[in-house]
Formats: C-alpha cells, sequence, structure tokens
C-alpha cells in the first residue's frame, strides 16, 4: 500500500514481477535459507477449484481489500469536515487517524495465526461482519471519543480481512503463473481502491455529511459476505499446533505502549511516562520473541529474520511507509486548508502518483529484468526520496502543476518498492503458514503507517506550532495553536492571520518532506545492502552480485 496524499495505496502491483519462490540467492548462487525446502504438507483433501471457481472467489477477495483500501483513504478528505462536526484536539486527531492501523498492527500476527488455524473463509466473514457494524457505530458518532472507539473496532476487523485474503489466493491458485496474476489483481484493487477512496470521500463530502464516508461500507460488507459463502472454499493448516493466547497477548501489548511512548514524547517531551512505556514495549517485544524460539509452534517463526534478504525486504517495507504516511496523512488537509482546494478538488489533485503507479505494472518487469529484486527496491525508494525533496520544494509554489509533476515519481517508486518487498516475504514459508506470512507483511505495514503517524504527525504539528508568529498568541490563541483546522475556524478568511497560519502549515510540511526523504534514502541503503539482486533472464532467475 502506498499511502500518498493522505491516503495509503498498496501498490504492491506485481502483474509482470514475475519472481518465483527461488528469488532470493546468496552469493554464488545457492538459494537463501528461507527459501530452502519446507516440510512436506499434506495435500488438502478437497479437490482443485474449476478455473471459473477460481476466479469467481479471486473476485470476493478482491472486494474485501477494495472495502479496506477505500476506508483506509476515505477519511483523510473528512478531517476537516468531522474537526467542525466533532471539535476533536490536534491529539484526538492523529488518534483517529492512528489508532485504525495500530489495532491492525497490533492484531495481525494473531489474526493471521487465527486464520490458519480456524479456517481463512471463516475469519474474514465473521471480519466482514464486525467491519460493517462498526462502519455503522462510525458513521454516527457523536464524539470524538465515539469515533476513536469505532476506528478501533474497524483496525480489530481489518486485521481479520488482510491475511485472510492473501492466504486464501496462496490455497486457491496453486499454479505459480496463474497465482502471480491472482496476487497483481489483489495488488491492482488495493492500490486502485486507495486512490478511488479520495474520490469517492470528496464526492460524497460534496453532498452529504462526513459519517457518510463510513456508512458506505454497509451495503458492501452485504455482498461481500452472500457472496463469500457460496464462491469461497475453506483453507487452513493441517496441523497447525496449539493456539497460544501468550504470544497472541505479547504481541498486541508489545506495540500499543511502544507507539504510545513516540507520541508521548514528541508531544510533551522526555518524561518518566514516555520512558517508562517505551521500555514496557521493548521488554514486551523481547519476551514475545523469546517466547516464539521456544514454542514447537510459534505464532511468527522469527528465525525467517536471520535472512538478509528476508529482513531487509521487511525493513524496506517499514521504512518507506513509514515516511510516506507520516508526512502525507497531512497532505489532504494541505491541500484542502492551505491551498483552499474542495475536498473533490483534493482528491483530484492526487491523482498523478495514481496514474504513476499504474505505469509499474509494466516497468515492474523491465526493472527487475535489468537490475535485480534488491537494486529494484533501491532505485524505487530513492526515486521516492526524490520526489518527496520535490514535493517540499512545489508546496511553496503558487502553481499546483509542480507539486503534481513532484507525485509522479512517488508513485513510481513506491510501487516498484512495495511490489518486490511484498512477493518476497509472502512467498517465503510453506502454504500452510500463509496466514502467518502475510501477517507479517501487513504487519510491517501497518506498524509503519502507526509509528509515521504517530512520529512525523506530530513533528509536523510541532513545526506548525513553532512557526507561528508570536502576535497570534492572543483571544484565540489556543485554537490556533492547536492545528490549522481550529485557526482558520476562529480567523477571518483572507485576514492577515488566517494567512499567517497557512505558511506556518506549509513551512512545516517542507521540513517534514524533506525529514521524510532522508528516512527513505536510509530504506534505499539497506535494501541494496541486503537484498540480493536475482535478474530475470528468460525463465531463469541469475544472481547478480
Amino acid at each position: 500500500m502506498f499511502p500518498l496524499a493522505g491516503f495509503e495505496i498498496r501498490l504492491a502491483v506485481t502483474v509482470v514481477c514475475r519472481v518465483p519462490r527461488c528469488e532470493l540467492y546468496r552469493p554464488g548462487g545457492t538459494v537463501c535459507e528461507v527459501n530452502q525446502p519446507q516440510p512436506p504438507v499434506p495435500a488438502p483433501s478437497a479437490a482443485p477449484l474449476s478455473a471459473k471457481r477460481r476466479w469467481a472467489a479471486l473476485s470476493v477477495l478482491v472486494l474485501a481489500i477494495l472495502l479496506l483500501a477505500i476506508d483506509g483513504t476515505v477519511l483523510y478528505l473528512a478531517v476537516p469536515a468531522l474537526t467542525e462536526a466533532l471539535n476533536p484536539s490536534a491529539t484526538q486527531i492523529l488518534w483517529i487517524g492512528d489508532i485504525y492501523s495500530l489495532a491492525l498492527a497490533g492484531l495481525l500476527v494473531v489474526m493471521g495465526t487465527l486464520a490458519d488455524r480456524i479456517g481463512r473463509k471463516r475469519l474474514l466473514l465473521i471480519g466482514s461482519g464486525l467491519f460493517g457494524a462498526a462502519s455503522l457505530v462510525a458513521a454516527f458518532a457523536t464524539s470524538a471519543e465515539m469515533l476513536m472507539a469505532a476506528r478501533l473496532l474497524l483496525g480489530v476487523a481489518g486485521a481479520t480481512l488482510m491475511p485472510s485474503t492473501l492466504s486464501l489466493i496462496r490455497n486457491i491458485f496453486p499454479d505459480p503463473r496463474e497465482r502471480t496474476r491472482a496476487i497483481a489483481i489483489w495488488s491492482a484493487a488495493a492500490g486502485g481502491g486507495a486512490a478511488l477512496g479520495p474520490l469517492v470521500g470528496g464526492v460524497l463530502l460534496q453532498h452529504f455529511w462526513w459519517g457518510s464516508v463510513f456508512l458506505i461500507n454497509v451495503p458492501v460488507v452485504i455482498i461481500l459476505i452472500v457472496a463469500g459463502l457460496f464462491l469461497l472454499p475453506e483453507s487452513k493448516d493441517p496441523h497447525p499446533g496449539r493456539f497460544d493466547l501468550p504470544s497472541a497477548v505479547l504481541a498486541l501489548a508489545s506495540i500499543v505502549p511502544l507507539v504510545y511512548a513516540v507520541k508521548h514524547t514528541v508531544q510533551s517531551g522526555v518524561d518518566v511516562l514516555g520512558v517508562a512505556c517505551l521500555l514496557v514495549g521493548l521488554g514486551l517485544g523481547w519476551l514475545f520473541v523469546r517466547r516464539q524460539h521456544r514454542l514447537a509452534a510459534p505464532m511468527i517463526d522469527v528465525d525467517l529474520f536471520r535472512n538478509p534478504a528476508f529482513s531487509g525486504a521487511v525493513i524496506s517495507q517499514f521504512i518507506a511507509v513509514f515516511a510516506l504516511t507520516g508526512l502525507l496523512f497531512f497532505f489532504s488537509q494541505y491541500l484542502q486548508l492551505a491551498r483552499g482546494f474542495s475536498p473533490l478538488q483534493a482528491g483530484l489533485a492526487e491523482l498523478p502518483a495514481t496514474l504513476a503507479s499504474i505505469a509499474v505494472v509494466i516497468l515492474v518487469g523491465w526493472f527487475l529484468g535489468r537490475l535485480g529484486a534488491g537494486r529494484t527496491i533501491a532505485v524505487g525508494l530513492l526515486l521516492t526520496a526524490l520526489g518527496l525533496i520535490a514535493v517540499a520544494v512545489a508546496e511553496g509554489s503558487e502553481s499546483y502543476l509542480w507539486l503534481g509533476l513532484s507525485l509522479v515519481p512517488i508513485g513510481l517508486g513506491v510501487g516498484l518498492a512495495q511490489t518486490v518487498t511484498v512477493d518476497a516475504v509472502v512467498t517465503a514459508v510453506p502454504q500452510s503458514k500463509a496466514g502467518a506470512a502475510s501477517a507479517i507483511s501487513e504487519t510491517a505495514y501497518e506498524l509503519g503507517v502507526a509509528l509515521g503517524i504517530a512520529i512525523l504527525g506530530s513533528l509536523m504539528t510541532t513545526l506548525y506550532r513553532f512557526n507561528l508568529p508570536a502576535d497570534l498568541s492572543g483571544e484565540h490563541g489556543g485554537a490556533v495553536r492547536e492545528s490549522l483546522a481550529s485557526a482558520l475556524a476562529v480567523l477571518d478568511p483572507g485576514s492577515p492571520a488566517s494567512s499567517a497560519a497557512q505558511h506556518a502549515f506549509t513551512s512545516g510540511m517542507q521540513v517534514t518532506a524533506l525529514v521524510a526523504a532522508a528516512v527513505t534514502l536510509l530504506g534505499a541503503v539497506i535494501a541494496w545492502r541486503t537484498i540480493p539482486s536475482v535478474k530475470l533472464v528468460g525463465k531463469r532467475p541469475t544472481a547478480d552480485h
């Protein structure tokens, strides 16, 4: 997913990324540990699905990921409207955007493992029902606290959907070539859905109240449940082992205090509470890893991370998402509040990145054939960093043209990087553990979203307040310092005071974009150094180091 202009676009577009399981090679051409032959898994008792049934089942999974993609992006355009209606504080705005991804990150591993045990279809349908119910609560929320609770439930439900969709694809399509096409369609739907989110949100906000961006989920959920009951086959791990409840608790409990520590420290400075939460999160994370080593059926095979190619792919994915989300969570607000765009205009203004992502479908195969996996990821992250630098420069320009052009390399770069990293992570484990493998990839993404919003989003708020002129701390000083949306609600439109607040917000965005670019460059270096480059020559990969 690729979070751009305030929306998360999953650009794992793998249409031409025909990277086989043996993609990751060590120097000399030997296969990495992560791709060594796995213990045999008993074949499922059910007969293979017909071609028509397989592709019909895929359409249901595409609908599920489309629902998640649109929901993850449509909210950002609604932030100004819901701010006016619910009057949340700046911290509450961050939590409304953050808690969804935080719940996903904390529960993906648990839900992915649970899906392998109780059945991926069953968990997906249960999660779909919960998603529809939570959407109703969010649509009619009457306070910021109520909306935060609904977003938390949406995150819990989303955690059941994400790993289930990918793992079902892995099992429905036994043929590698056919499975690649299926994953490509799934990925394109995720990216397309995220791109549609701002446009759908813009249309809804032009004609209805802000809650409509959640209410639209309900009819989609009904179709998803009914179609899923008839079209999706059930699949699970035939020998899952015992579900370890302490590991599930540790997985969630280690992430929440870490994110809170970051948010609290950025907002309030270093104090005892922030340090204590950081230490608690790190300590619980260490206990989780230690417990996985001791279990016969671990929730996550942590030994996978000993392989530089696997861990490099996960880290590269995390860094790319972290850098983009933290900055671009505020991008739609910038377009509406600083540039004066309507919600629909803001959604249309983000299209250059979407159009660039479509070109990735054609270009990924070309890059892999000439550069190999590691270098393709590195080049993608480099393009992303250059695009972020261009955005920082263009945000101060009066013309939108330069800003729109700056979004193009971001779309291309994230598409290239995410395509290869997701494919490498998901295909690194046996078919029976597909849910857990999907959860690793999604956890890296969602944790990057949560920490990106927490760290870079809080940095953005701090810079905005720092750049405000001292003479704006008068009668409306509290509202002005709270956020730009609050400032424009109390200041006269077009007045010198409102212009100064908009300028402070834009300056903060520019600095945050440069920080995000620096983090993305770090990810490019990590990918270049850790992930082997395997060029695709004909039908066989060749190692090139």
